[in-house]
């Protein structure tokens, strides 16, 4: 939740108060739309790194975020996350041009290591997962909250919604997941490398539309996520962790089709990005409200840029996979972008950059290549593919442009790839990291391994020989070794029995 000053709504009149503000920044928008005022002559990137921290000895989860960050001197860059075990760094934006990947990669690196340097003295590590193999239900108790007001907010926000008696996991891969919870802290278990795409105004829906039908397939190749508290989910399990850690639903109300905060979106978007804005505000309860210390109306009328601070509170507590951003440039212009939150932190940075590459080389290619993308797909198709993704990884087979069935290797190899690279040219990405990144995803959907088909393949080899507490232990120390080598999954050794005391 990146903003920072929130608290939560005490009374009807402090309700309509952030209410009124809202509804005020959708038209102050909607003004700066019909007038060009975005900034459309330049693309950007970025990303978000999440990262989990743990005990050198033990591999579980290290509770220290507040004293690392204590130590961490001069680090704008690092924040806090939901769990005190959880740390999250912010890469800078950068012009989507020459070797803007590389540095991505090498400024996540250098990251990495002064964070790295911190933990030594905690007797810590840094872990990429997207959720962390060792992690227990205990450890998502709320004594585990990071204590800073937002994050009591939140938590006190979506637990006053709660309709249920508790928060319920229910997740059935190869084992099964049937967890009864007290708080939404259950969310920390996610940890992600969340990619930001800056577009035009005059393009967004078609990009972001694009994004949509392009996150089945960046879920199959990036997959992180198969181990949950000892048993092998889903390939991409915080998909269904990260809706149901903040679902406040009952039955009763799924079968009345409300959408879960986290959610993939009911439909194409065919408007503007006030749309998604508009569906949001009436479909999800206001949980959290801050001090709106500007008038956007006012502003807007008078030629000033509004932060639209209400506006970004309410869209920081619905999460949806392909997230709306509003932003204002260093040049005082405002402007929009896409952020993918579907892609899993890890394996290593270098196949973090190889997803982002991937990602923003289709998302580019893709739009040159169709117009309109809803023209040529059914959004039910787009939505099944997400969910199929989610479940089956790599093995996955989808349902593509014009109603062909494609399992997932074929389609990256055969049609995404050459996509991507079409589209990092067209950016002129320097050609180097073109095919640096892009051939690692290509060798992962040759060889058919993941991240997650690494770690179901260990996880059922081990369990052979050691309990399941030791094989995850196992598991998460040779993650934790190949990524400090920053070694792409796909060549990485499964750890033997062997392994299991060689931490």
């Amino acid at each position: 939740m990146g903003v920072q000053k929130v608290n939560t709504l005490d009374s009807q009149s402090e309700m309509q108060h952030f209410v009124r503000a809202l509804l005020d920044d959708v038209q102050a928008f909607e003004y700066m739309l019909e007038n060009d005022w975005f900034e459309d002559d330049i693309v950007r990137i970025g990303a978000e790194q999440e990262m989990c921290l743990v005990d050198k000895k033990t591999m579980k989860p290290a509770t220290i975020n507040m004293q690392v960050l204590e130590k961490l001197t001069d680090a704008p860059w690092c924040v806090t996350e939901l769990a005190k075990f959880n740390l999250e760094t912010n890469l800078s934006p950068r012009e989507f041009v020459g070797t803007c990947l590389s540095d991505m990669e090498n400024e996540n690196i250098s990251y990495l290591k002064k964070i790295q340097k911190v933990l030594d003295g905690f007797d810590a590590n840094i872990i990429l997962c997207g959720i962390l193999p060792t992690l227990r239900k205990p450890d998502l108790d709320r004594h585990n909250l990071t204590p800073k007001d937002r994050y009591f907010a939140l938590m006190a926000a979506i637990e006053k919604h709660l309709l249920g008696s508790s928060f319920e996991l229910r997740v059935e891969g190869v084992d099964e997941l049937n967890v009864k919870h007290d708080s939404p802290l259950l969310e920390a278990c996610n940890t992600s490398f969340q990619v930001h795409l800056q577009v035009s105004s005059k393009d967004f829906v078609r990009m972001y539309n694009m994004a949509q039908a392009l996150a089945a397939p960046v879920i199959a190749i990036s997959a992180n996520s198969p181990l949950v508290f000892g048993r092998r989910l889903w390939h991409e399990s915080r998909i269904a962790l990260f809706q149901q850690s903040l679902d406040t639903r009952t039955a009763h109300d799924h079968m009345r089709e409300r959408l879960p905060r986290v959610n993939f979106g009911s439909g194409w978007l065919k408007n503007d990005i006030t749309q998604i804005y508009k569906e949001d505000i009436s479909r999800f309860r206001v949980l959290l409200a801050g001090e709106i210390d500007e008038d956007s109306l006012a502003m807007v009328a008078n030629g000033q840029v509004p932060k639209l601070r209400a506006l970004q509170i309410h869209n920081s507590t619905v999460y949806r996979w392909n997230r709306p951003c509003y932003g204002i440039s260093p040049n005082g212009k405002p402007h929009l972008r896409i952020e993918n939150r579907v892609i899993p932190a890890g394996p290593s940075p270098v196949d973090a950059s190889a997803n982002a590459a991937f990602w923003l080389g289709c998302m580019i290619g893709m739009s040159q290549q169709y117009n309109d993308i809803t023209k040529v797909m059914s959004f039910a198709d787009v939505r099944d593919n997400f969910l199929k993704a989610a479940k089956f990884g790599i093995d996955s087979t989808f349902t593509w442009i014009k109603d062909k069935k494609i399992p997932a290797n074929e389609l990256i190899l055969k049609e995404l790839l050459p996509l991507a690279e079409a589209g990092l040219k067209s950016r002129k990405v320097k050609s180097s990291d073109i095919s640096k990144y892009l051939g690692i995803i290509e060798e992962r959907a040759k060889q058919h391994k993941t991240g997650a088909r690494w770690a179901l393949r260990s996880f059922t080899a081990l369990k052979e020989d050691i309990s399941a507490d030791e094989a995850v232990t196992c598991i998460t120390a040779a993650t934790i070794k190949n990524q400090q080598q920053n070694i792409p999954v796909h060549t990485w050794k499964e750890p033997t029995i062997s392994d299991h005391t060689d931490w």
